[in-house]
């Protein structure tokens, strides 16, 4: 081996990427005889602006007397974001890591970290993870990650690996390089380039690739002995595993057909339906009422003994204690509010506040919303009350009876300001956007708040002249 500026007695210069590897075969008498040489070549002046970062390996491999030559890329090391998303078919959590990269000529390395000696001589900083691109399928992604400029690249073996850089650019340079190996290792040379077996037809032909970038030969990994043992079980136990199988599903599917119906169920009180959450009209239904029973406990308790409570219905309870009265109330157990552990009257209210929030649609409902909207814009009082009365009494009974009674309630509370400290104003912020809301939020939601407190208010102010006289 000879440099060629060391003939000229000239000192040589060496630049990361400028190496070319030739390989001679040579036939002799005793038989073939294949020899490896290195040399250093310096670059003409012109190439010397830009420094290289990416080289060509030519391989030339004698068979049958026929040589073929096949040239592959090797793209030198960068820092990309990676992450796996699959192995052998089985899905992973995707985690983004930034890693050093190196493409050779028939795998993609991945290293933790980056070593000049690395990027000089493509020798591994430590032990790097290795994908084969024989027969892999890279391609752009924008469905797998929010993030852009992703590449997936997709192996014969069932993984997938993601590939991300900022720089578009940057990203584009390595789908290129990649996707170009990977194609020129799947059909050139009739499949030799593959790094593994392949069969032609009858006659079958194994075809078995030399390491192609030798500085970064991988040691195949250590099989756990975990592995090998669950792989010895499935050997052994194939048959038996698979009748089994069978016989599972065979009595699952007798199961489902004699599994009994949700309305059986019901009727036999396996499954009960929840009060909170539920629809108004199909609570109401079940019921056999107008208006719901919990409500109307909730209304009788809190004039028995809560319409003189300061702040009621302005300021809130134990949320542990009333979830709790939520479940007894969901698994309809007989319930006393009376009982001394609903002692705080704010628990009631904000169990009954809760009661209207988780309805799935509103007590007014969502094709009211506009309407009572363009109402509450109508300048003249008269007007404004009579709108208001016509849309009410259009309601669902369901909800008019409920919201008769909920609103003969809140007016017997403001009799009581004096003590309880509520207004009407007060009354209506807590109320308006429990009661109503649009079905999606297209406007302003301030806008719409302001709405629903002042439809609140002004039904509060007018309840008797929309509802009629006072009563149970």
């Amino acid at each position: 081996v000879f440099l060629t500026r060391a003939m000229q007695k000239q000192p040589a210069m060496v630049l990361p990427g400028a190496v070319q590897m030739r390989i001679k075969s040579s036939q002799s008498s005793t038989g073939e005889r294949l020899s490896q040489t290195k040399s250093m070549v310096l670059p003409e002046p012109d190439t010397l602006q830009k420094p290289v970062s990416m080289s060509a390996i030519t391989r030339s491999t004698v068979t049958g007397g026929t040589s073929l030559s096949i040239t592959l890329m090797v793209l030198l090391g960068e820092y990309l974001n990676k992450a796996k998303i699959a192995e052998g078919g089985k899905k992973l959590r995707k985690n983004w890591t930034s890693t050093w990269v190196v493409l050779c000529s028939n795998q993609l390395l991945f290293y933790k970290e980056s070593k000049q000696e690395a990027v000089a001589n493509l020798k591994p900083g430590g032990k790097p993870d290795g994908v084969d691109l024989c027969g892999a399928v890279i391609e752009w992604t924008t469905e797998k990650s929010s993030r852009k400029n992703v590449i997936q690249i997709t192996t014969s073996n069932g993984h997938e690996f993601l590939l991300q850089a900022d720089h578009f650019p940057t990203i584009s340079k390595w789908h290129d390089a990649i996707k170009k190996a990977a194609d020129s290792l799947s059909s050139g040379a009739g499949g030799q380039s593959c790094g593994r077996a392949a069969f032609h037809r009858s006659n079958s032909i194994e075809c078995l690739s030399r390491p192609t970038c030798e500085p970064t030969k991988l040691k195949p990994k250590e099989t756990k002995s975990e592995h090998r043992r669950s792989i010895m079980f499935k050997l052994n136990y194939s048959a038996s595993d698979s009748a089994d199988k069978n016989g599972v599903k065979n009595r699952l599917k007798k199961f489902i057909s004699r599994r009994p119906s949700m309305k059986t169920l019901q009727e036999k009180g396996l499954i009960k339906d929840r009060v909170f959450g539920c629809h108004l009209l199909t609570l109401c239904e079940r019921e056999r009422t107008t208006v719901p029973k919990f409500v109307k406990l909730c209304v009788e308790e809190v004039e028995k003994r809560g319409l003189e409570a300061d702040g009621i219905y302005r300021v809130s309870g134990n949320l542990a204690i009333i979830q709790k009265l939520r479940f007894l109330v969901d698994q309809e157990e007989e319930l006393n509010l009376g009982d001394s552990q609903w002692e705080d009257i704010h628990v009631i209210t904000g169990a009954l506040k809760m009661f209207f929030r988780e309805l799935p649609e509103p007590l007014f409902p969502f094709r009211f919303f506009d309407l009572f909207v363009e109402a509450i814009k109508i300048k003249e009082p008269t007007q404004k009350i009579q709108a208001f009365k016509k849309l009410i009494h259009q309601l669902p009974k369901p909800n008019h009876n409920t919201m008769k009674l909920l609103f003969q309630h809140l007016r017997r509370v403001l009799m009581k300001s004096k003590k309880n400290l509520m207004s009407t104003q007060g009354i209506s912020i807590v109320f308006g956007p429990t009661l109503m809301w649009p079905e999606f939020e297209s406007g302003n939601m301030e806008v719409n708040m302001v709405y629903q407190n002042q439809i609140v208010e002004s039904i509060l102010i007018e309840c008797v002249e929309i509802f009629g006289p006072d009563g149970m």
